[in-house]
């Protein structure tokens, strides 16, 4: 309404919406926002870019350098777009349609344009990386992709975002033994470790073949750092159910963990088949368990730390003049940090002592 107002009174030319909302609501927004002079979806970068300057779009074209919106020296390298997964609680598909993968050309030529510029750790990332490239032709592989991305001699952190359990398959799993730039990490989202739950979420696998996959990965590199997301109160999720997943996360202790609360989104499966019947107040105790048992177990990790020297990348800094980084168990904005009592060059790579430990910071000092 602000924005009708201003053009109204020629502060601005014109209005337009893009996004996901857009691309799945925009008949009916159009019916509703008769001010609004244009609808993108999410993929409809050459439309937008036409729209703007009256000119085609073409993806080489050097007029369209990519405009980063994270710190120079990291960078998120977009392999494909979309989602075959039929998850019942996920309107991802609803919105972005099936996966599209790019070429592995495109997706190296881009990782290369990214690391000339000055980009150290590339996170890789889609709906599921782990499905990446089965709709190409020729067909093609993440383990293809993560093998040549290893090859930019700028790069030194190549960083594995998304992976779906059950796409995660043995030559993924090999190249965190056998790639140098490829860190010891994989967010890892498996929503939840009941079987019963899984199976109302879709998700493929029994949690025994999710275990299975955990501990093919520590086998394959002993430093590995796992993340991953979990959904609690999703629709007919028991006591028993909760506690099987409670369970779990004790068993596992996962290095890096997020957890949601469910709710139904319009058009999924989940909410033509399911009552959203587990209470809110339910839900958020369920939440705060889960927590605060990861809290526990990610103190105990980080205080397994303190003596040791970490690789540790710089990200920013404070008002105070505090540098704060990350090892390679921790992802930008998501993860744990370091916090050093000096000012480091941003960007770059240091070798630090670990000196204290909190739940979720690190205190390190380089000599």
């Amino acid at each position: 309404l602000e924005l009708e107002e201003m053009k109204k009174n020629g502060k601005i030319a014109s209005i337009v919406v893009m996004g996901c909302m857009s691309e799945r609501f925009g008949t009916e927004l159009k019916k509703e926002f008769f001010h609004i002079d244009r609808f993108f979806g999410s993929n409809d970068i050459e439309q937008i870019i036409k729209y703007l300057c009256s000119k085609d779009y073409q993806k080489y074209d050097p007029d369209y350098d990519r405009i980063s919106l994270t710190p120079p020296h990291y960078g998120y390298l977009k392999i494909s777009e979309g989602c075959d997964n039929a998850c019942s609680f996920c309107s991802i598909p609803l919105m972005r349609g099936l996966q599209k993968s790019q070429p592995v050309e495109w997706n190296i030529a881009e990782a290369r344009r990214m690391a000339q510029n000055g980009v150290k750790e590339i996170l890789v990332i889609a709906q599921d990386s782990t499905s990446y490239g089965w709709d190409l032709t020729p067909r093609r592989s993440l383990a293809e992709l993560l093998t040549e991305l290893d090859k930019i001699d700028e790069l030194d952190w190549i960083r594995l975002h998304y992976a779906h359990p059950t796409h995660l398959h043995n030559d993924v799993i090999k190249c965190f033994n056998s790639l140098e730039k490829l860190i010891p990490y994989i967010d890892m989202p498996i929503q939840h470790a009941s079987t019963s739950v899984l199976r109302d979420m879709r998700r493929g696998l029994k949690i025994d073949r999710i275990k299975e996959k955990i501990f093919k990965l520590k086998e394959s590199n002993k430093d590995i750092a796992i993340r991953t997301s979990l959904i609690v109160g999703f629709p007919n999720e028991s006591d028993e159910n909760f506690q099987e997943l409670y369970d779990f996360i004790k068993e596992v202790r996962f290095d890096r963990l997020g957890v949601f609360t469910y709710s139904q989104e319009e058009g999924t499966i989940g909410e033509k088949q399911f009552d959203d019947n587990v209470p809110l107040e339910v839900k958020k105790e369920r939440l705060d368990e889960l927590m605060k048992l990861q809290m526990n177990i990610s103190l105990e990790k980080n205080r397994s730390l303190i003596g040791t020297n970490q690789k540790v990348i710089i990200d920013t800094h404070t008002q105070e003049g505090f540098s704060i980084g990350r090892t390679f168990r921790d992802s930008p904005e998501i993860d744990n940090t370091i916090t050093f009592n000096k000012s480091l060059q941003i960007g770059e790579f240091y070798n630090a002592k670990i000196l204290e430990a909190s739940h979720y910071n690190l205190i390190g000092d380089v000599s």
